[in-house]
């Protein structure tokens, strides 16, 4: 059966269900207002989120919400659970189809954004596996964290209800460089949704350098060159990995036993270091140089072996991408003994780039990442890599 006969036949179920008033149950109405008419969406206006918002994605990392999502480009976000059998798989496949008709654009110019109602039970593997059922690709993030900040985002986002199972079919469409919010019905058509998404996209087209920032020198010198992580998640090496970022990164393979270690080590000590920065605006990226036999399991083994943490992203992919992406970062070579012990350090939100020897002690190592990472000023256009 196909994604779009499944959405038809899940939306027609939860029609004869009862739902499509948009509750779970129906012993009394939702605290959240109830999704608008699906020929119309409802306007919000500007909503005002928690500045210090942070809850974590699918893959363990922590999301600062404002600073993350909401800096510029349109937002498009639902509710969900994944023990809920009611609407949220056909949400869920409404938004599939989304992701497919924004193409390109999803993650660039869109970001999709689902958010779950029972955070004590959904953790980062469980909304993975939901996500992947779904087919979630690398622009659509799925949210849990402790259920007092979730709450503060679902009463920011006045979708807040006290039951899970209460909750409305609402999809909010957002353009986040206007402030301006629509609320739109989540069991709609795609296209009804796909047409209020590019209403918020003509409204006022994305500025900020987290979706299209299209004049960063990094993003014309690195571009957006296919990897694939530890986890086998596809990734774009700029717009995932590096924007508006620092990164610290190195070079390695997972059959070595000289330089490779040691540098593992060093970052090892600089997770630690780092703290709870690290996978929020500093990222370890360490790249391997023999992608044919370093599958995406065997860096998940290599990582847990270094205690790696939601942050520092292990790469391989296919030998042209990986090699497309170390010839830009000076550490292209066809023996992979042949490897520099190096680490690159960079800022991408001003532009400022250091080298440090990667056999060098951590204690070394740090002050060199510490001054990249707090660099305030440097202009973008004196320091491209």
């Amino acid at each position: 059966m196909s994604a779009r006969v499944q959405w038809l036949v899940l939306v027609t179920l939860g029609t004869l269900l009862g739902l499509g008033t948009g509750a779970c149950t129906r012993d009394e109405a939702p605290a959240a207002p109830p999704p608008p008419p699906e020929s119309q969406d409802a306007p919000l206006g500007r909503l005002s989120l928690p500045e210090d918002l942070v809850l974590v994605d699918q893959r363990g990392e922590p999301v600062h919400v404002q600073r993350d999502l909401m800096q510029g480009g349109v937002v498009v976000m639902n509710f969900i659970f994944t023990r809920c059998t009611t609407i949220c798989p056909p949400m869920g496949m409404g938004f599939s189809r989304l992701q497919e008709q924004l193409g390109a654009r999803a993650g660039r110019d869109v970001k999709l954004v689902s958010v779950s109602l029972d955070p004590e039970h959904d953790t980062p593997e469980r909304l993975a596996e939901w996500g992947k059922r779904y087919g979630a690709g690398p622009g659509w993030t799925l949210l849990s964290g402790s259920k007092q900040d979730v709450d503060r985002l679902l009463k920011a986002m006045t979708v807040y209800t006290p039951a899970k199972e209460q909750h409305a079919p609402i999809v909010l469409v957002g353009n986040t460089a206007t402030g301006e919010w629509v609320r739109a019905h989540g069991l709609g058509s795609p296209k009804r949704l796909l047409e209020a998404v590019e209403r918020a996209l003509a409204s006022a087209p994305p500025k900020s350098p987290v979706f299209t920032d299209v004049t960063s020198p990094a993003r014309r010198y690195f571009s957006d060159t296919e990897l694939v992580d530890q986890d086998g998640r596809k990734v774009r090496f700029y717009s995932d990995l590096i924007q508006g970022k620092t990164v610290i990164i190195n070079v390695f393979f997972s059959r070595c036993t000289g330089s490779c270690p040691v540098m593992a080590g060093t970052f090892t000590r600089l997770q630690a270091h780092l703290g709870d920065r690290l996978g929020k605006d500093v990222r370890m990226l360490s790249i391997s140089v023999d992608p044919e036999r370093d599958t995406p399991e065997r860096l998940k083994e290599y990582a847990q072996r270094f205690k790696a943490r939601p942050g520092w992203s292990f790469l391989t992919g296919d030998k042209e991408h990986v090699q497309a992406v170390l010839q830009k970062l000076g550490q292209a070579v066809e023996d992979p003994n042949q490897h520099k012990a190096l680490f690159l350090i960079g800022n991408d939100r001003t532009g400022l780039w250091k080298k440090a020897f990667g056999l060098a002690k951590a204690d070394e190592v740090i002050p060199v990442v510490d001054s990249v990472m707090n660099d305030q000023g440097v202009s973008l256009a004196e320091n491209t890599p």
